[in-house]
């Protein structure tokens, strides 16, 4: 298996992922996307919402805003419980999340048992632990005009900055539940239903790492699916079908690196009665790729109590109301990338020389055809290169132009682009009207009109 070094460095080589402010020394836990990166995730993105939202008849959109009213954070719990179990080396003082520093650690970890292993620090190798804390991720910040000394001033300064306090949202699922009503009212869908969400999540984490596996902004997909409280368990085995079919038929991803986790009781989150996480065997080992939670009712239950607004649905057909319950599959879009990334990725021989070759399903990789003419000084060959270049762009949207270096150059940098198809315009072309076609995946040749293409 490549390692996620040799992944890292072709992301940023081709312009795929760059380190987060990397001009400044970058900053940890982000990561800035580039132009190839852009293309695949928002390939990656638009498949996900066709495939779960355009293509059903019984899910529908929302883009709620990033900044909520902090009651939705109360009310569903991550005020409280929305966090890791952070330790601190005594001998050097970093900090790190404990169930990350060897296997067979869980989240539910005690001081305890945590030290009886006798783990080393990742920084000064010393096993000196302090005590086990919960640290909550979540991101604070101040809405509106609250001054840096209000905090530390009179009563109704402080006061007016306590009430000024709100956080950017560690998920976008309360973004779905806080619009649960209005969609009902508005739209008023049949039972099961589900309501879909894209965008930003920010999460503190203690340690981020892996590239962009665990890092402190990212993108999340997610569904709330709300059923009838007695159809709950057919419905999660129908979600989780679901899944697998996007990942392995619309994705690419290799069905022999994806495995299924029933999430133990003590593991899972707050509001989960039931979370089958799908992990994915990355370069650097198996982990977390996606999960399915059974969330009950718990969220809109919340919601009723903290609003004082009935969450009740009433079926149309029997007029029976309940509050439904949620399964929800959650999704992070980098995590994704770097499944897709990893399943892409390969080293192999052309005519007796190594290559990187990035193995991107077609409707995946960002560019759809390289267009070329065989020698950038023949102002003959460049002509018609750039008629059957505007002649495909206008096609497929897609395409890229290189005359850069030799042929030979070319097709090794859009081998490791993930580029599937490369056009060349020689001397032939003139001739009969004939175009060269290299296949990125065999590196095979055939001659064929640009009308065919």
């Amino acid at each position: 298996m490549n390692s996620l070094e040799d992944i890292v460095s072709l992301c940023k080589r081709r312009g795929y992922i760059f380190p987060g402010s990397d001009v400044y020394g970058g900053m940890a836990g982000t990561w800035d996307f580039g132009p190839l990166g852009v293309a695949l995730k928002k390939k990656i993105m638009d498949k996900w919402w066709k495939f779960f939202v355009e293509d059903r008849e019984d899910i529908y959109g929302v883009d709620a805003a990033i900044l909520m009213n902090p009651k939705t954070w109360e009310a569903s719990g991550h005020t409280a419980t929305f966090s890791d179990p952070l330790v601190e080396c005594k001998s050097c003082h970093g900090r790190f999340r404990a169930d990350k520093l060897a296997d067979g650690i869980t989240e539910s970890v005690t001081t305890d048992a945590f030290k009886a292993l006798n783990v080393k620090c990742p920084t000064c190798g010393k096993s000196d632990w302090g005590e086990i804390r919960q640290f909550n991720m979540m991101f604070s910040t101040h809405v509106g005009a609250v001054l840096p000394d209000d905090e530390a001033g009179d009563e109704g300064a402080r006061e007016r900055a306590k009430k000024s306090i709100a956080y950017l949202r560690p998920e976008t699922a309360q973004g779905i539940f806080t619009n649960y009503k209005n969609v009902v009212d508005t739209i008023y869908p049949d039972m099961p239903f589900g309501i879909a969400q894209q965008g930003k999540a920010f999460r503190n984490e203690i340690s981020p790492r892996d590239f962009i596996l665990r890092d402190r902004e990212c993108s999340q997909m997610e569904i709330e699916y709300f059923v009838h409280p007695g159809t709950w368990e057919e419905n999660f085995e129908k979600i989780l079908k679901l899944q697998h079919e996007f990942l392995e038929g619309e994705m690419g991803l290799d069905s022999s690196k994806i495995h299924e986790y029933e999430v133990p009781a003590e593991d899972r989150a707050h509001y989960s009665k039931r979370t089958v996480d799908i992990e994915f065997d990355y370069p650097n080992g198996k982990e977390e790729l996606m999960g399915v939670a059974y969330r009950t009712d718990f969220d809109l239950m919340n919601i009723a109590k903290a609003s004082g607004k009935n969450m009740e649905y009433r079926d149309k057909n029997t007029g029976e109301t309940y509050v439904p319950h949620v399964i929800e599959p959650s999704i992070g879009v980098e995590r994704l990338i770097l499944a897709v990334l990893s399943c892409a990725y390969a080293e192999d021989e052309v005519g007796g020389s190594k290559r990187v070759v990035l193995r991107l399903p077609e409707d995946l990789a960002p560019y759809r055809f390289c267009v070329s003419p065989l020698l950038k000084n023949k102002p003959e060959l460049v002509e018609k290169a750039h008629e059957v270049y505007a002649a495909l762009r206008a096609k497929y949207g897609n395409v890229t132009w290189d005359d850069s270096g030799n042929i030979g150059k070319r097709y090794r940098k859009q081998d490791e682009i993930g580029t599937p198809k490369c056009v060349v315009i020689d001397f032939d072309t003139l001739e009969d009207g004939t175009v060269t076609v290299r296949d990125r995946d065999t590196a095979e040749q055939v001659r064929v009109q640009p009308e065919e293409l």
